[in-house]
């Protein structure tokens, strides 16, 4: 990509988690027999009217008020004009000119190797609107039994009206790294302030990638396409770098980029063409005449603006500020908020709150995030609960068990369930797994390694370090991997340089 910039804005449709539609009063639960949840508002038949949902208004304005963004007192729903088979109305009711929520930032903070990024993200806007409903095709129909329906497809209308509120973000990403760490900075926002499940397997958070290169120094963008639907992060990284690529190669082929809408085929790893991309005018937008003006009293910014949560950047801040954590481990310890209030939790327990955090976080991070995917699992349903591991990283401080073997007794915890709060106490006892810190024994062990591997010392004296950590381990060994490993270093350095 030597001598080109891409160029990346999203579009992101977030499923607002309210138990009823946006304009009517239809569930919204997932996973329904087909048509089971559309109501004659839904189905547009005549004579229908639709009632704007106030929960879906509260979750737009906490949202706006989380980015610190504009929220307009009077915003204008409009009819947006196209036919799909699974659009009912032929139109879909959203907002254009006057959206409910207009400007904002998301700061991204993501790690590239060993360095630390970090880049504010401008949002154009964020707006209210309903979902369509879903065309079924002949492998759908027969997962519902319709195995003699070959060849056809049926229209599940059950999503039709379901909420949607769309966040639109400034083209100011420049990399696949970049606008896959702002989806997960968004999606992580949206669940921690509770107007999302984030569940992109099922549609909750989809993500509609705009991507455009063009020379390095051009001050034009290039032609865009718009990648529909990304529903997992890793395939979005992959669905845009794919169209990188393309577009470069077709350029440099001598050939032009269309502005089209593509769709990301994840068994070949490619975009493929979808339609030709409309604009504004395509759509033949214009004021919804069913609804009226959506107001946004001040009682209600008040009443919403009261209720927000710390966000993830004033808890990230803190835990720099008051934890000394780098700005890394902030980041990703406040990316969802179930992990944050476990690490909080974590911290309650310990004796030394701020000398603690930075192995605190080291385990939540490392060995927990580990177990978690292994098991597919979230943090809330962990097996080792906050105050265990808290308990666990307490001994590893005060000597009584080593790092190394901490991991067994985690482990231990993990696998076997247990639930008693001192469960770490009761498994370093039952297996034997007690640090051997006694100096006096500690230099009678030193002493025979020395003794039994005169090779190895006679290297270490002759510049050779490797030789140095041969003789830990051999301490180590002998110990059966119980001894204090500083302890052991030091005692080792002064025997060896005396």
């Amino acid at each position: 990509m030597k001598g080109w910039e891409v160029v990346i804005g999203l579009e992101t449709h977030v499923q607002l988690a309210t138990r009823s539609k946006i304009f009517s009063g239809a569930p919204t639960t997932f996973g329904a027999a087909p048509n089971t949840q559309a109501s004659p508002v839904d189905l547009a038949l005549p004579g229908v009217l639709p009632v704007m949902n106030a929960a879906a208004l509260e979750c737009a304005v906490r949202f706006g008020l989380a980015v610190g963004a504009d929220i307009a007192p009077r915003s204008v729903f409009a009819r947006k004009n196209y036919f799909y088979p699974d659009s009912p109305k032929g139109y879909q009711i959203s907002q254009y000119e006057i959206p409910v929520v207009s400007g904002g930032t998301l700061t991204l903070v993501w790690q590239e190797g060993n360095e630390p990024r970090h880049k504010v993200v401008n949002l154009t806007r964020a707006h209210l609107e309903e979902d369509a409903g879903k065309s079924l095709h002949e492998d759908a129909m027969r997962s519902l039994g319709g195995s003699e329906l070959s060849g056809l497809s049926g229209i599940d209308l059950n999503r039709a009206g379901t909420p949607l509120l769309e966040i639109v973000s400034e083209p100011e990403m420049r990399s696949s790294t970049e606008a896959v760490a702002y989806a997960r900075v968004l999606h992580g926002l949206v669940t921690w302030l509770g107007i999302c499940d984030g569940n992109m397997q099922e549609g909750s958070f989809r993500v509609d990638a705009n991507v455009s290169v063009r020379p390095v120094g051009q001050p034009e963008f290039g032609t865009r396409c718009e990648i529909k639907n990304l529903n997992s992060f890793r395939f979005m990284e992959r669905a845009i770098e794919f169209e990188v690529r393309r577009q470069i190669e077709l350029i440099e082929d001598g050939g032009k980029v269309v502005q089209e809408t593509r769709l990301y085929d994840p068994d070949r790893d490619e975009t493929r063409s979808m339609r030709s991309k409309e604009d504004a005018h395509d759509y033949r937008y214009f004021p919804d005449p069913d609804l009226p003006t959506l107001v946004v009293e001040p009682e209600l910014l008040e009443r919403v603006r009261a209720s927000l949560p710390e966000l993830p950047g004033a808890m990230r801040a803190r835990f720099e500020r008051e934890l000394g954590l780098p700005a890394y481990d902030a980041a990703t310890l406040t990316a969802q908020r179930a992990t944050a209030t476990y690490f909080e939790a974590v911290l309650d327990g310990l004796p030394d709150r701020a000398g603690q955090a930075k192995l605190a976080a080291n385990w939540v991070m490392g060995d927990m995030a580990a177990q978690l995917n292994r098991d597919g699992i979230g943090i809330e349903a962990s097996p080792v609960k906050a105050g265990q591991l808290a308990l666990l990283i307490t001994r590893i401080t005060d000597g009584t068990v080593s790092g190394k073997l901490a991991r067994d007794v985690f482990q231990a915890i993990w696998d076997e369930r247990r639930t008693e709060p001192d469960a770490a106490d009761r498994i370093i006892a039952e297996r034997g797994l007690k640090q051997i810190s006694d100096s006096g024994e500690l230099e009678r062990i030193v002493d025979a390694v020395l003794a039994a591997h005169a090779k190895s010392v006679e290297e270490f004296r002759a510049g050779k370090e490797k030789a140095f950590n041969a003789l830990v381990g051999q301490a180590m060994k002998a110990t059966r991997g119980k001894a204090n490993p500083q302890q052991v270093n030091d005692l080792l350095k002064r025997k060896l340089t005396g």
